[in-house]
């Protein structure tokens, strides 16, 4: 079971990589089911990608406070309406692609609305916090 949530990960990283420069593939869910997999797996693994500065944030923000940042929040939605935007204005979609599209995106714009907003500080990442609390000790 090990080796399926391994090779698992390794393609929702993938996924997940590939979606923070494609902005029709997204990112974020991508993102939570390699950290379920690698909880599951290899927690050395897991450890890595919440020291990541790419991801780390996101999952620890997720992990901790089950949200996201507003900074997150906009970033989506203005690249989900360039995207779109760009989709319907396109000669090439039919009628009733648009309206598909029109759909799919005011139900992703809903979604991300609907994510708990987190305010403060960003978190820092595990061996961060270890080695203040090894400071503060000293």
């Amino acid at each position: 079971m090990r080796a399926l949530y391994l090779t698992l990960a390794a393609v929702f990283m993938v996924l997940a990589t590939a979606g923070v420069f494609l902005p029709v593939l997204p990112t974020t869910p991508f993102l939570l089911l390699a950290s379920w997999c690698l909880v599951r797996s290899s927690p050395r693994l897991h450890a890595r990608l919440l020291a990541s500065p790419l991801f780390g944030p996101l999952l620890l923000d997720w992990e901790r406070h089950r949200g996201v940042r507003l900074h997150v929040k906009v970033s989506a939605l203005a690249v989900l309406a360039l995207v779109v935007g760009l989709g319907l204005a396109s000669q090439g979609l039919s009628l009733p692609l648009k309206l598909v599209l029109a759909t799919l995106a005011t139900i992703g714009a809903t979604v991300i609305l609907r994510l708990r907003t987190i305010r403060g500080p960003l978190p820092l990442p595990p061996v961060a916090v270890r080695e203040r609390a090894d400071d503060e000790a000293a």
